[in-house]
């Protein structure tokens, strides 16, 4: 919401509700988890004996931080300058200690390691975080190394059990979008940036939207799993729009 609210101020050629945003940013830095990372709902919600109750529903009843949360949160403070704050230099941290071996990152809130990856990347370069610094180059690299031959990305959501589906599986137009999100912020243009772009253009309905009958939204691991009907728009379009030089969150 608070890069919405930004976005909204400058296509209105006016200024951003300062009320509504100072609200928001002080909101979410009081979400912040001790160990600097963002859960969904709460902060420091991280006490497993609850999950050994009986009747929790898949023994989702915590909220620990995760990685794409956490890349939301400090993308939006680095957007409204507080990249410097301890809160998002704890966040930024936090990111970096949660990289995968492989250079990747794992999505809580979306099919996964691909939605993690897509997620941290950006936030970490509106951090500051160079692009040629080693651990965007390592996520590019996994991002590279697991694009389709058609193009675009995919990932099973099998890859929450079994780490060798991890970044693998048929292409769809919102993973696609969340590699090109990383792939742009990460400054790579690059063959594999231009066959991820060109598969979207090329699958695109003629109604402007693109068929992806995957889910790929997480409600719970292993459990249960969501298909949001706008992931097929919102992100393509984002992607598409970033490509074409509007970079700005």
């Amino acid at each position: 919401m608070i890069l919405a609210l930004r976005r909204i101020g400058r296509c209105q050629a006016g200024q951003p509700d300062r009320g509504a945003l100072d609200r928001g940013v002080a909101w979410l830095i009081g979400m912040q988890s001790k160990g600097g990372g963002w859960g969904a709902f709460d902060a420091d919600n991280t006490r497993t004996l609850c999950t050994k109750l009986p009747f929790c529903d898949f023994g989702e009843v915590i909220d620990p931080p995760s990685a794409d949360v956490t890349a939301h949160v400090v993308e939006a403070l680095a957007a409204e300058g507080l990249a410097q704050h301890p809160a998002c230099r704890r966040g930024v941290t936090w990111l970096l200690a949660a990289q995968e071996p492989d250079g990747s990152w794992f999505g809580r809130w979306g099919a996964n390691y691909v939605y993690g990856t897509g997620g941290v990347v950006p936030a970490l370069i509106a951090a500051g975080i160079p692009a040629d610094s080693l651990c965007i180059r390592r996520a590019v690299r996994w991002l590279v190394r697991h694009q389709n031959d058609d193009g675009g990305w995919g990932e099973d959501l099998r890859s929450y059990a079994d780490r060798s589906w991890a970044g693998r599986g048929e292409s769809t137009a919102s993973q696609t979008a969340w590699a090109l999100l990383a792939l742009l912020a990460a400054d790579e243009r690059s063959e594999a940036v231009e066959r991820g772009v060109r598969w979207l253009c090329d699958t695109q309905r003629p109604d402007g939207s693109w068929d992806e009958p995957q889910f790929t939204g997480t409600g719970f691991p292993g459990d249960f799993y969501i298909n949001y009907h706008l992931y097929r728009m919102v992100f393509p379009i984002t992607a598409l729009g970033r490509y074409l030089g509007d970079g700005a969150p």
